[in-house]
């Protein structure tokens, strides 16, 4: 996939979306209230607490790794990150969702700092992930498909607390 240059339009919608992650994140934690952000819509699936710890830690440790990666290497193999183990060991349920939602908008901002002065070729450089060959622009399209699958899960748990 070569994102900039085959829908540049689509590319610039994913940019717009990602950059406005933070604040939908921001609004749904303020929406449900500090009594809900802990309530879990089934054992398997995350709190919002949870949802803003995990969207933190993985810009942190994941996406903003990876794309440094792969615009200072040649080719470099790119760590996955596991987000269940990651939310055991650091006890999501405990942790403060506001703060994280925080950090999580600060990580944010840098990761768009970095793709912001970045011509169309820069998003053809690649990088190994998971056995296969994606490149920077693929990369793109990984934190946006995954902004978007929580989207989804944080909306269904606003729409239970509304009923």
């Amino acid at each position: 996939m070569n994102a900039p240059e085959r829908h540049p339009a689509g590319f610039a919608q994913a940019i717009e979306r990602i950059a406005a992650m933070p604040a939908f994140l921001e609004a749904a934690l303020h929406e449900a209230g500090d009594e809900n952000l802990g309530a879990r819509p089934s054992a398997d699936e995350f709190s919002l607490r949870e949802h803003a710890c995990h969207l933190r830690d993985l810009e942190r440790e994941g996406y903003l790794v990876r794309i440094r990666r792969i615009l200072n290497e040649q080719a470099p193999s790119l760590e996955s990150f596991d987000g269940q183990a990651v939310a055991e060991a650091r006890d999501y349920p405990a942790q403060d969702a506001h703060a994280a939602a925080h950090d999580f908008a600060a990580a944010r901002r840098e990761l768009l700092s970095l793709l912001a002065p970045l011509a169309a070729t820069d998003f053809r450089r690649e990088g190994t992930f998971e056995g296969k060959r994606i490149t920077l622009a693929d990369l793109v399209a990984m934190v946006d498909a995954h902004d978007g699958e929580h989207r989804v899960g944080i909306e269904a748990i606003l729409d239970a607390i509304e009923d």
